[in-house]
């Protein structure tokens, strides 16, 4: 099984076994496989369903790491599904299918129950793309993108709770151009929504799972070292974000940022149901340590998220403003 998919973690496990490992040789046969492309002005590893970005990244933390692939492409894994699921959320923006309610805070595309039965839904490109959306796909997209995933969360509950929202959770996918709305839960759409809110939360799977030695183990063996170019969204040092003043606060918060080197960036502010609030900076600056203000006259009260994006990476920081 060659080429770009959910099936990273099973080459690393499989590479990393203490009692019957494959040859590390067969991570350059896996990614032999891997079909780059680009989509909605993102460039990333193509897999059309979210799930396929998802399943590995659940477990597994890409952040601060490449192998030699990801280090010529000059991104992280983590990097690549961020990347996917833009040019996913772009996808149904532009709705180029003409489908029933695709919109910004309602989108989200895999594999899932559908009218017909189950399918391997995806785009870009369109994969069985039929109109059917999959909560699973925007929720556990969340430690990548929860500017855009928080939204669909509350799109979803303020909105079609009654007919989506079960004892369990979502239910597993809905399809508004055919008026249908799945009644099934499945636990393998429904376990990655709750392993990647507790990553964006508290890093606490990830924590527990990158400790195993078989784990370290086998990244290192298909090559995965420390990222060597500075593009990944967090852990390599060469985008830092930092509160400059009290945090919670009652007034302006005082940010810091350091770029190395000149990039076109942008410094922006999120309400917590990811609509955005204030661009703070945005354009070509030089390298070095830089200050913005977050005054949030007229805001009320509570948390909002500060994002700087420069050069592919991503860093962010939370701020509460008290009433």
């Amino acid at each position: 099984w060659i080429g770009y998919n959910e099936a990273m973690i099973l080459y690393v496990l499989a590479i990393g076994s203490p009692t019957k490992p494959v040859p590390s040789a067969q991570w350059a046969t896996w990614t032999s496989g891997y079909q780059w492309n680009s989509w909605y002005g993102q460039s990333y590893l193509e897999f059309a369903p979210l799930f396929g970005h998802q399943y590995s990244h659940a477990w597994i933390d890409f952040r601060g790491i490449q192998d030699a692939y990801m280090r010529n492409r000059g991104i992280t894994y983590f990097e690549n599904s961020r990347r996917a699921t833009l040019a996913q959320h772009a996808y149904c923006v532009a709705n180029p299918l003409g489908w029933i309610g695709y919109a910004d805070s309602l989108w989200g595309i895999t594999a899932s129950d559908d009218p017909s039965g189950y399918l391997a839904h995806g785009a870009p490109p369109a994969q069985n793309e039929n109109g059917t959306l999959t909560p699973t796909a925007a929720l556990s997209s969340i430690a990548f993108t929860p500017e855009l995933s928080v939204p669909f969360a509350h799109k979803m509950w303020n909105t079609y709770r009654t007919q989506g929202w079960g004892p369990y959770g979502f239910t597993d996918a809905f399809n508004l151009t055919q008026d249908w709305w799945g009644s099934a839960v499945l636990g393998i759409d429904q376990g990655p929504i709750l392993l990647m809110i507790e990553n964006h939360r508290t890093q606490s799977v990830w924590n527990r799972f990158m400790q195993n030695a078989d784990v370290q183990r086998g990244l290192t063996l298909a090559g995965f070292g420390p990222v060597t170019s500075a593009v990944d969204g967090y852990g390599s040092g060469a985008l830092r974000l930092v509160l400059g003043s009290a945090n919670p606060t009652h007034g302006a918060t005082q940010l810091r940022y350091r770029l190395v080197a000149p990039v076109r960036m942008r410094l922006e502010v999120f309400d917590v149901a990811g609509r955005l609030v204030e661009v703070l900076a945005e354009g070509d600056q030089a390298a070095g340590e830089h200050a913005a203000t977050f005054r949030g006259a007229g805001l009320p009260g509570g948390l909002y998220l500060v994002r700087l994006e420069a050069a592919g990476q991503i860093r962010t920081q939370r701020i509460v403003r008290l009433h």
